[in-house]
């Protein structure tokens, strides 16, 4: 396995971990960054821009690592202070990789994903075509998944509504052009198929018990055993001609069986892709700055 492939495998479960400690967020990477790639390919951006907006896309949220759990997972709207500590996950994750080598791939990303081109965003406020074209994207991207997705104080809004949403804050939340190609994504119904999942053809499930999500992987089968997040109750897969159903054995989970878990064949996949669409150009500069970091 070569180093670049390695450390973006490294981030990506990285970025994992920190989602799994919110029981409402499950698969929330996947499909922002499922959505941003969609929007770079319809807005005709270049394979390398692609690769590099789906990067963002899934590594935007890692400086919620210092983000309180209590704060992450309240079962309601955040008050002023706790929004304020919500908004310094975007410097966090900034500093954290300030001396990583794929900085260069997903920092734009992971520290402007929240800026507006009103001004009102944040952490810096940036305006317009100041903000990198790659947040821009993600930005629309996160936004739309945390309409359409369930939170402890809400359903997800349909998307239709979602949608309406995002066009009537063109050029104020929303970057005009980019919103516009993800209108059309989703007036062409290419949306649907990441809404409510955490990988392709897997839809999520909830806890019949308290009803948080629960995230099903691809190599899950049927009569598994599944563990809230939330309320540890014990739940059995049910798989019936490829539809998906959780029926509670009455059983907790151990703490072992609590620990969260990543899914390393989904982000293997992602990385491929990744892989696959970087110019050898990009590749061959980041394999330098890794040897010069690392004097191999």
């Amino acid at each position: 396995m070569n180093c670049t492939r390695t450390l973006l495998r490294s981030l990506m479960h990285f970025a994992a971990m920190v989602e799994a400690r919110d029981p409402y967020t499950g698969g929330h990477l996947w499909r922002v960054s499922q959505f941003a790639h969609l929007l770079a390919a319809e807005a005709d951006f270049d394979d390398q821009q692609q690769a590099r907006i789906a990067l963002g896309g899934f590594l935007h949220d890692l400086g919620k690592i210092g983000v309180p759990d209590g704060i992450l997972n309240k079962a309601g709207p955040l008050n002023e202070e706790e929004f304020a500590i919500i908004k310094t996950h975007p410097e966090i994750g900034h500093r954290l990789l300030s001396q990583h080598p794929l900085a260069p791939l997903v920092d734009l990303a992971v520290h402007a994903h929240h800026e507006r081109p009103d001004g009102s965003g944040y952490p810096q406020g940036l305006k317009g075509e100041a903000i990198p074209l790659v947040a821009r994207v993600v930005g629309i991207a996160d936004a739309f998944d945390a309409m359409t997705s369930m939170r402890s104080y809400r359903a997800g809004m349909p998307i239709a509504q979602a949608l309406e949403v995002i066009r009537d804050n063109l050029g104020t939340q929303f970057d005009a052009r980019l919103g516009e190609h993800f209108l059309a994504l989703g007036e062409a119904s290419y949306l649907e198929h990441v809404v409510g999942h955490s990988e392709p053809g897997i839809p999520l499930q909830t806890c019949p018990e308290c009803g948080p999500i629960i995230v099903v992987m691809s190599r899950h089968g049927h009569g598994d055993l599944l563990y809230c997040p939330l309320c540890a109750a014990e739940l059995a897969l049910q798989r019936d001609d490829g539809k998906l159903s959780m029926t509670p054995t009455g059983h907790r989970g151990t703490p072992s069986q609590l620990a969260p878990e990543v899914d390393g064949d989904l982000i293997a996949r992602l990385v491929q892709t990744a892989e696959r669409l970087l110019s050898t150009p990009l590749r061959a500069g980041l394999l330098s700055r890794l040897r010069t970091r690392f004097a191999f």
